[in-house]
C-alpha cells in the first residue's frame, strides 16, 4: 500500500501543480482575484484553496519534476494570465469611459497640467467600483472559477498553451476598450457636448463675459447632473462587454 502511495505521488503533484499554475495566472491579472484592496494573505489563501479543489480536473502522466513538467507548469500560468487579461480589458474599458467623462467636466485638470502624475480620477475610480459591485453581484466569479474548472475538460494539461489565432483573438479584443469606453462615456460626454456648444454659442454673443469664471462650475453642476442620467446605462454597456469576454474566453478553451 505505501509503495502504490509513492507510486501515485507524481501523479498527484502533477495534478496539483498544473492547477496551482492555472488558478495563480488567472488571480494575478484577473480583475477582484488580483485587486490590492485585498489582503495578500487571503489571495494566497484563495490561490491554494482552489487548486485544491481543482486538482482532481487536472490528471496526467507528466513528470512534475522533468522538463516537459516545467513547460507544462508555465503553459498553465500563460492559460489562467489570458484569461484573467481578457477580463482585465473589461474593467479597463470602463475606467477609461469614467476618464473621458471627467475630462469632459473638467474633473481631470490635474492631469492635464501634470500628465506625469500617473494618478486616474476620482470618476473613474467611481465607475471601476459600481462594475466590481456589478460582476459580484452578477456571480461573474463564480462564473469565471466554474469556466476555469470547465477548462481542465477542454483543454487538459499538456496540450499546446497558446496558439497564434487565440493570441490574435486576445490582441483583437484590445480595441473593445477603446469601443466599449465610448460606449459607457457617450451619454454624458454627449450632454456636455451640447453644454459646451451653449457656451460657444455666449461666447459669440457676449465677448466680454468671462467664461472661464462662469463656464466652470456650470459645467460641473451639469455634468453631475448628466452623469446621474447617464448612469442608468452603465449596468447594460457593462453586461455587453462582459459578454463578449465571456464568448472568447470560451473560445480560447475551446468550448
Amino acid at each position: 500500500m505505501t509503495a502504490l502511495d509513492l507510486a501515485q505521488l507524481p501523479a498527484w503533484l502533477g495534478s496539483l501543480f498544473w492547477a496551482l499554475g492555472r488558478v495563480s495566472g488567472l488571480c494575478l491579472v484577473a480583475p477582484v482575484f488580483s485587486s490590492t484592496v485585498i489582503p495578500a494573505r487571503i489571495r494566497v489563501g484563495v490561490v491554494v484553496v482552489l487548486s485544491l479543489v481543482l486538482a482532481p480536473l487536472a490528471p496526467t502522466t507528466i513528470d512534475p519534476l522533468s522538463g516537459a513538467g516545467v513547460a507544462t507548469l508555465a503553459g498553465q500560468v500563460v492559460i489562467g494570465a489570458m484569461v484573467g487579461f481578457v477580463l482585465k480589458l473589461v474593467f479597463e474599458a470602463v475606467s477609461f469611459g469614467g476618464e473621458l467623462v471627467a475630462q469632459s467636466m473638467s474633473l481631470g485638470f490635474a492631469q492635464v497640467v501634470s500628465p506625469g502624475a500617473g494618478q486616474s480620477t476620482v470618476l473613474s475610480q467611481f465607475y471601476l467600483l459600481l462594475v466590481t459591485l456589478l460582476f459580484l453581484v452578477m456571480d461573474g466569479h463564480l462564473q469565471l472559477i466554474a469556466l476555469l474548472a470547465d477548462s481542465f475538460h477542454s483543454l487538459p494539461p499538456g496540450t499546446p498553451a497558446v496558439s497564434a489565432n487565440a493570441l490574435h483573438a486576445v490582441v483583437a479584443f484590445g480595441a473593445e476598450l477603446f469601443a466599449g469606453a465610448v460606449r459607457v462615456a457617450l451619454p454624458a460626454m454627449t450632454s456636455l457636448l451640447v453644454v459646451n456648444i451653449g457656451f460657444a454659442a455666449i461666447s459669440r454673443a457676449a465677448p466680454s463675459m468671462n467664461l472661464f469664471a462662469v463656464g466652470f462650475p456650470i459645467t460641473v453642476s451639469l455634468g453631475f447632473i448628466a452623469l446621474w442620467l447617464s448612469l442608468r446605462s452603465l449596468p447594460g454597456a457593462f453586461e455587453a462587454l462582459q459578454g463578449s469576454a465571456w464568448s472568447l474566453m470560451r473560445e480560447l478553451f475551446g468550448s
